[in-house]
């Protein structure tokens, strides 16, 4: 018997492909890369790198929260950036979302992400005991 579980919610952006927005195996969660769509209406929330991080964020959190977890059980965090010229940016939002000891993390440069947004992240998050 599987103990795989699906989350999904409505408060972050919609699955663009065949994927979900994360699966929950025992008490880790894994969350799939968010990039900076407005969960309403599944369009870039601006063209401004802050605040389509921002956004990032704001999406992963509430996957968390329909997982019964939060920011502050995520222990990695990957993240893909169109231009390391951003990596302070970005520095700078996750203290907005994230305190000490703060999670695991990787940043990698890419050459493009879906929808011409300029950030994405994923996360692993461990709830429970």
């Amino acid at each position: 018997m599987s103990n795989k579980a699906v989350i999904n919610t409505d408060k972050a952006p919609a699955a663009i492909g065949p994927y979900s927005q994360a699966i929950k195996a025992g008490n880790t969660v894994y969350l799939s890369g968010q990039i900076p769509l407005d969960p309403a209406t599944m369009t870039l929330v601006s063209e401004d790198f802050e605040a389509q991080a921002r956004q990032v964020f704001c999406n992963l959190q509430a996957v968390c929260e329909e997982a019964a977890g939060t920011l502050a059980d995520v222990v990695k965090v990957n993240l893909y950036l169109v231009d390391l010229d951003n990596f302070a940016i970005v520095n700078k939002v996750m203290e907005e979302f994230f305190t000490a000891p703060f999670p695991a993390r990787a940043a990698v440069g890419v050459k493009a992400l879906p929808k011409g947004s300029q950030v994405e992240a994923e996360a692993v998050m461990v709830i429970g005991d």
